[in-house]
């Protein structure tokens, strides 16, 4: 428990890439409104308001509060209410430790609320909706951090930012617990069923649904690709920076970490709460553990950040095993990595010198020599740079590329690789690490951080290809290069760069074969 705890606190580096970026949405709430909005929802009158092209909906409850006796219990119906409630302030972010996107951190349980953003200008007709899972490693993030206004208008869809139950509170799992393991994912549905229920409120079609997200989004997106009670409740996905097939080998992204994936059996996550609670509480039931307070639990938040499969309906099967199989929900896909992810991992391995031992140390002594051929380290301009590359290759891009071959065979996919190495989020020798496209997408805390004409019309190219593809399935149209579908055998797609946007095979440019081989 304590090694894995070590770890997954070292996974919170990764998020310095939005330090002083990811705030609390304060920039998005800086101009006064021009207008308020009043919507009728299933449980009540919400007043937004109406700011320059969009109009933004914040703070409405999708669930009930998950806290007392409903803390590890599917979401429940919202309670109606009277009167018009304000829509404007955003929630507080789920349960977390303090990170760049919750600087206080939140032990707030009750936090299950979404955002909608559409544009301001009535349509004749039903707009398609993209309904957006944050990532945060299962751990951390809140939907607030992703101001859609650009987005919406531009792309004329209505977009809805979503929290989920995170950590110890979402995926804590424990003997008899229904559900265990599960409870974020649950609440991604109960979103996208309130979409269903609401979207025609807003202006939105619930028939023309995509659900999407990056990271911990992204493998969000394959936990309901997979799931059968996400049965109808969306028509499209978008899996950005995680997928199906993700894992990692032993001391990939960590030194001391053993191989695993996102995906787990409900007996181990039940096992790992058992021993959680012998451990660090007196408690012997789940009443008495309910009744902690949640400023306790949050401090071992991070010992649960994996989806458990086999216990409910809700994953029956590892979403990586039924990728394989075809057992999916057979929609369009947009599906891609960035050029560098791997890169923000580095500082976890201190000053990189011994290459060799370090390849030793993720694939074992028989296999070393093959990854060294196959990455000979007077190619890189340093061992650091010739570990990204291998880590980047093994544990993101090549396994996204196995869950595009997979689902090519049954539905059009879409593959991407971002590969602007001048994001306003890159760091120094990162390139385009994990995450960098965000701002390319979304005004993240409400800042946006396009400086440079090439950096905005890459936005706008990608938001028109997002956009276009929620709406009809297809990507393309006018003002930017094609993007076809991708095939089975070999995985290309779009390298997303400012100035140009070429074709990439992804599955050569990251060894891929290679890896399928010794893999």
């Amino acid at each position: 428990m304590r090694i894995k705890r070590r770890y997954v606190q070292l996974a919170t580096a990764l998020s310095l890439v939005l330090t002083g970026v990811l705030v609390d949405g304060a920039a998005a709430e800086s101009d006064p409104p021009a207008q308020q909005d009043v919507v009728r929802t299933e449980a009540g009158l919400v007043r937004g308001k109406t700011t320059g092209e969009a109009r933004v909906f914040n703070g409405i409850p999708y669930a009930a509060p998950p806290v007392g006796v409903r803390r590890w219990e599917a979401p429940q119906p919202v309670k109606p209410w009277d009167g018009v409630r304000p829509a404007v302030d955003v929630a507080s972010a789920c349960p977390q430790q303090a990170n760049p996107e919750a600087p206080d951190g939140s032990t707030t349980e009750d936090c299950l609320y979404l955002n909608v953003t559409t544009p301001a200008q009535p349509s004749s007709k039903p707009r398609a909706v993209v309904v957006w899972i944050p990532g945060g490693g299962f751990f951390s993030g809140a939907g607030s951090s992703y101001e859609a206004s650009n987005f919406a208008t531009r792309g004329d869809v209505v977009v809805v930012t979503v929290n989920y139950r995170l950590g110890i509170f979402g995926f804590f799992g424990y003997p008899g617990l229904n559900g265990s393991g599960t409870f974020g994912i649950q609440d991604q549905q109960a979103a996208l069923r309130w979409v269903q229920r609401n979207a025609r409120a807003f202006g939105g079609d619930p028939r023309n649904v995509t659900v999407a997200g990056e990271s911990a989004g992204g493998m969000s997106v394959c936990a309901q690709l997979t799931s059968p009670t996400a049965t109808g409740l969306f028509a499209k996905a978008v899996m950005q920076s995680g997928s199906c097939a993700f894992n990692w080998d032993d001391n990939s992204q960590y030194p001391g970490q053993t191989a695993d994936s996102p995906w787990v059996p409900v007996s181990r996550v039940q096992a790992t709460g058992k021993e959680w609670a012998a451990e660090n509480t007196s408690c012997k039931t789940l009443e008495c553990l309910r009744s902690a307070k949640s400023d306790v639990l949050v401090q071992d938040t991070l010992q649960f950040t994996q989806i458990a499969y086999g216990g409910s309906a809700v994953l029956p099967l590892d979403p990586a095993k039924a990728m394989r199989a075809g057992l999916f929900h057979h929609v369009p896909m947009i599906s891609g990595n960035n050029h560098d992810e791997a890169t923000p991992w580095l500082a976890a391995f201190g000053e990189i010198k011994d290459y060799r031992q370090l390849v030793t140390n993720m694939v074992g002594a028989d296999q070393a020599a093959a990854v060294l051929r196959e990455y000979p380290l007077d190619q890189y301009d340093s061992a650091a740079v010739a570990w990204a590359a291998v880590t980047t290759d093994r544990i993101w891009s090549c396994t996204q590329v196995a869950t595009d071959r997979q689902a090519a065979r049954h539905v059009p996919v879409y593959a991407y690789e971002f590969a602007d190495k001048h994001s306003p989020l890159a760091q120094p020798g990162q390139g385009a690490a994990h995450a960098t496209e965000l701002p390319y997408l979304f005004r993240l805390g409400g800042y946006d951080l396009l400086t440079t004409a090439a950096q905005q019309r890459l936005s706008n190219q990608m938001i028109d290809y997002w956009t276009t593809f929620a709406r009809t399935g297809d990507p393309n149209g006018p003002d930017r290069p094609r993007w076809a579908p991708t095939k089975a055998h070999t995985i290309t797609g779009l390298a997303l760069n400012q100035g140009s946007i070429p074709q990439v095979n992804l599955t050569a440019e990251h060894h891929c074969a290679f890896w399928a081989g010794i893999s």
